[in-house]
């Protein structure tokens, strides 16, 4: 049999390898290969119609990543038992190769282009994430579809001052960072990833080796390309349209006046947009009944026209749409304790960009369960991000949560996660939810400032406050002249070159998110804008100590309290009882919610409740049951059952002693329903415990006063 498709393969420097193979699979699609390293493999596929849809100013790019439970040998759960809609983490791996992918494609290719990457085979000890951006590429890179890639993605950590590239999992949680990179052969292109408060050099550094490493891979996917005849010739498009004289009417009309505007510092972005609109409405007034009907034209050249009048303010005149200097940060407000039903809320409010947030404490009930292929478990801290329509003033409808709201959910939970700590000091589960009730830039940092306020409201001992900003960049051709924007607007996001987004405390990063829309982005560049986010940073921190500095002492009077106690592992079936019985009733009784889970050979029991009776009454009965029975402790005890020779008695749930006769009374006792009745509560001493039987021997007498003899 001859040999089907085409293998290229590198080795990593520490022996691993990976390789990508095409021309065996899908080869129906436009281009498709198999990315593997070790046994975890990706099949990637992509399809590009041939002509763009009319009057397309954009391309439509679906990138979709499924992972196959079959792949790690799971059968899905639920009623259906088949793969569904894509989970959170799916969701972000999508976004992690659409971000790479799409400022790639040439600016005039609108054509509709599905980018499909399957998990079809796992291995525990190599993570798909990583790879995922490297299979999306090479498919395209083995296609006639035009792409100025090709790129990658890689993940590195550092142990011991080590940097490791596509860490296991097990060496991520021993790691200082978990930082995914992508880039070309010469570029940056996104950086995503959480940290424990490293420093800015040590992410520079991240990156730097990162980008050495994503060059080979890039390599491979050429050498690959070079022996897949369809990629040598690219296809021929012509997607747009247009009308040069109405182009440089447009512009000779507009361009002057948009200067203006953009130079006149106006912070309101709604009257911003007015004036720009009015200056387009006048020149549509001015041209002929035919091109005024060219409306997609118009707002194309219009959009371009004004792109570069406030671009170029910034450039020369150093100055921002809103006045401010390029490392000036927006007037900031904060509130604590806003909500009265919430555990924990704030609202903070940076310019026009404004979150609510609450937090929510719950028990280990409320865990987040995890039944993914990759992964599985539980989650004891979740952040969620709302972003409804009406904080941008649009009306549009809600299709549920978006992809945009998970991925900057995402980013919020990986800042404060390390602040938060799930020990003794926390023993809750951890819900941050922030609503987007005005957004005009960087709603995600308004939502890490205002989660940790919330937090420190709630009484959460978190380790030190987290804060957020989002740095912007203009530059010129070959970056000779440029300018590091502080915590951007939304127009300077949609006007500039790149988005970077930095969390961290006052001693390093926790978190950051980096897409870069330009060229040749210098690590000098690179270099300053981390310094001047750390500015910033460390002063909206100062912003948010004024209204709360430290977490609250105490949570709130309405927070239900959580009590935990330790038993031995051998107890747990005797607090829980048989089928749950003995729990239940606890339960029942004390309106307690109780819960219990084994740790390092240990049952943990958790009793939550915001009713002091309530938790002391449920601590007794536990209490009760897990005690070990002491010689020399007095018990009031039950009696259970009467014998001819003495009484059972039930000194702790489920242990009974026994009560000789002789025991009763210091007087002879003839007969002991003389004396005792069963269901009766007595006092009792425990005097032995038999050391073979373990038998508890018990005595009421010598808790009764001793008759004194008579005199002779």
């Amino acid at each position: 049999m001859s040999k089907i498709g085409i293998t290229k393969s590198y080795e990593l420097g520490d022996g691993r390898t990976i390789s990508i193979e095409t021309g065996r699979l899908a080869k129906q699609a436009h281009g498709s290969v198999v990315v593997r390293m070790g046994n975890t493999m990706l099949l990637a596929t992509v399809v590009s119609d041939k002509d763009a849809g009319e009057d397309m100013d954009f391309l439509p790019l679906t990138v979709d990543y499924k992972e196959k439970f079959a792949a790690a040998g799971k059968i899905p759960g639920g009623f259906l038992k088949r793969e569904a809609r894509p989970n959170d983490n799916e969701i972000l791996i999508c976004r992690l190769i659409d971000r790479a992918l799409r400022p790639l494609f040439p600016d005039d290719y609108h054509a509709n282009t599905q980018v499909a990457v399957q998990l079809i085979s796992f291995d525990e000890e190599v993570l798909p994430d990583a790879l995922a951006c490297l299979a999306a590429s090479a498919c395209i890179a083995v296609s006639d579809i035009p792409f100025n890639g090709p790129t990658s993605e890689v993940r590195v950590g550092k142990i011991d001052g080590n940097w490791i590239i596509n860490p296991t999992p097990s060496q991520i949680k021993e790691s200082s960072l978990d930082l995914i990179v992508a880039a070309t052969m010469d570029n940056i292109m996104m950086v995503e990833g959480e940290m424990l408060e490293i420093s800015e050099a040590e992410m520079l550094e991240g990156i730097k080796v990162a980008h050495t490493e994503i060059k080979k891979q890039c390599q491979l996917q050429l050498d690959l390309a070079a022996e897949v005849e369809k990629s040598k010739v690219k296809r021929v498009y012509n997607h747009e349209r247009s009308n040069e004289d109405l182009k440089a009417k447009l512009k000779a009309a507009c361009y002057d006046k948009c200067y203006a505007i953009a130079a006149e510092s106006i912070a309101d972005k709604a009257i911003r947009g007015q004036k720009f609109g009015a200056v387009k409405d006048e020149f549509v007034a001015t041209l002929s009944e035919e091109d005024q009907n060219d409306k997609f034209l118009i707002g194309q050249y219009f959009k371009s026209v004004q792109k570069a009048a406030v671009r170029d303010v910034m450039l020369k005149e150093r100055v921002r749409l809103d006045g401010r200097k390029m490392n000036e940060i927006r007037p900031i407000w904060s509130e604590v304790d806003y909500l009265p039903g919430a555990h924990g809320s704030s609202i903070f409010t940076r310019g026009e960009t404004q979150s609510l947030t609450t937090v929510t404490l719950g028990n280990k009930m409320d865990e987040k369960l995890v039944d993914e292929v990759t992964t599985g478990g539980t989650e004891k801290f979740m952040l969620h991000y709302n972003f409804p329509s009406f904080s941008t003033g649009e009306a549009r409808p809600n299709r549920g949560t978006s992809r945009r709201e998970i991925g900057h959910g995402n980013l919020a939970l990986r800042a404060l996660k390390p602040m938060i700590p799930f020990d003794a000091t926390n023993p809750y589960t951890v819900r941050v939810v922030s609503e987007i009730l005005e957004s005009n830039g960087s709603s995600s940092m308004a939502t890490v400032c205002a989660g940790t306020l919330a937090l420190m409201d709630a009484g959460v001992k978190i380790k030190k406050p987290v804060s957020g900003i989002a740095m912007g960049l203009i530059t010129e051709p070959g970056n000779q002249n440029f300018a590091v924007l502080s915590d951007i607007l939304g127009d300077e996001d949609h006007l500039g070159d790149m988005d970077f987004k930095v969390t961290g405390t006052v001693d390093g990063i926790t978190a950051c998110q980096m897409d870069i829309k330009v060229d040749g982005l210098s690590y000098d560049i690179m270099e300053q804008a981390l310094a001047q986010a750390r500015d910033g940073r460390l002063h909206i921190l100062n912003e948010m100590a004024k209204t709360i500095s430290k977490p609250n002492e105490d949570y709130k009077p309405h927070t239900p309290r959580i009590h935990q106690m330790s038993i031995p592992k051998e107890m747990i079936g005797a607090v829980i009882g048989p089928g749950g019985k003995i729990i239940q009733d606890i339960q029942a009784t004390t309106g307690a919610t109780i819960t219990i889970e084994e740790v390092d050979n240990k049952g943990v029991v958790s009793i939550m409740t915001n009713d002091g009776d309530a938790m002391n009454a449920a601590l007794a009965r536990i209490k009760a049951i897990t005690a070990v029975p002491e010689v020399g402790e007095v018990y009031k005890g039950k009696v259970k059952s009467i014998t001819n020779f003495g009484a059972f008695v039930e000194i702790i749930p489920g242990k009974d002693g026994l009560l000789h006769i002789s025991e009763i009374n210091w007087e002879r006792v003839e007969k002991v329903e003389d004396v005792l009745k069963e269901g009766e509560m007595i006092d009792v001493k425990l005097i032995e415990v038999d050391a073979k039987t373990g038998k508890l021997k018990l005595s009421r007498k010598v808790l009764l006063e001793k008759p004194q003899k008579e005199n002779a």
